[in-house]
């Protein structure tokens, strides 16, 4: 039997993944875990929530399916990549997925491009129809100084882990991302040392890429990539 663990982003919850994981669950057999890290979700309640309790929630629900399943996928989303790769240094995992990892953070070029898009709408009277001002709204205010300081440090930590990785690893980036800058995608290629690694970027995804315009190609590409190992053993 397998399973696979999905973890969702810094500020987030499950719906940032939701189109892959309902993909996944209609497609195949597979169990699929898809937690909510303590503080997350569509109310965030992150004051006092430290990044281990982030690493700590991930790795209860990994270390449980690795005691029910006979093969484990990790499949990781912005901040949640980088929890996954920590995972994957740690534990026996057959396959990892990075999508838009937070090894790096901050594209500013693409920061400027969505703020004058936002701007624009906003003089046109289309704020209300902008994707990216209708995501980030309900977080202003709602994020604690002290909540982006842990996720920074979550990063520190989970960088050296890394090199420890020997899972096969896709790692998926969008090229209008402008919390990852795009170029991170070859950072992780390099840090990590796992013979067998795939890097595709989509030209239209920013990112949210579980939830952008190459969604549907994302959801075939990650499922191609688990399943080889399956028909393949």
């Amino acid at each position: 039997m397998i399973a696979c663990l999905l973890i969702h982003g810094y500020t987030g919850g499950p719906y940032e993944i939701e189109p892959l994981s309902v993909f996944l669950k209609e497609e195949t057999n597979w169990h699929i875990e898809v937690p909510t890290l303590p503080g997350h979700g569509r109310k965030l309640d992150l004051k006092n929530v430290s990044h281990k309790k982030w690493i700590k929630a991930a790795e209860d629900s990994l270390k449980a399916l690795l005691t029910k399943y006979d093969e484990v996928y990790l499949v990781g989303f912005s901040m949640g990549g980088m929890i996954a790769s920590y995972l994957a240094a740690k534990y026996k995992v057959d396959k990892l997925v990075l999508l838009a990892s937070a090894g790096k953070y901050l594209s500013f070029k693409q920061i400027v491009i969505d703020i004058r898009q936002v701007c624009l709408d906003g003089l046109k009277g289309n704020i209300k129809k902008n994707k990216l001002y209708i995501h980030y709204k309900r977080k202003i205010g709602a994020v604690p100084f002290q909540a982006n300081l842990e996720f920074l440090k979550l990063v520190r930590y989970t960088k050296p882990y890394l090199k420890d990785i020997d899972a096969n690893v896709l790692i998926a980036q969008g090229q209008k991302d402008g919390m990852v800058p795009y170029k991170t995608a070859y950072y992780l290629d390099k840090e990590i040392n796992s013979t067998k690694k795939e890097v595709v970027f989509f030209e239209r995804s920013r990112h949210l890429i579980c939830l952008g315009e190459d969604k549907d190609t994302l959801n075939q590409m990650v499922y191609n990539f688990l399943l080889k190992k399956t028909e393949n053993p």
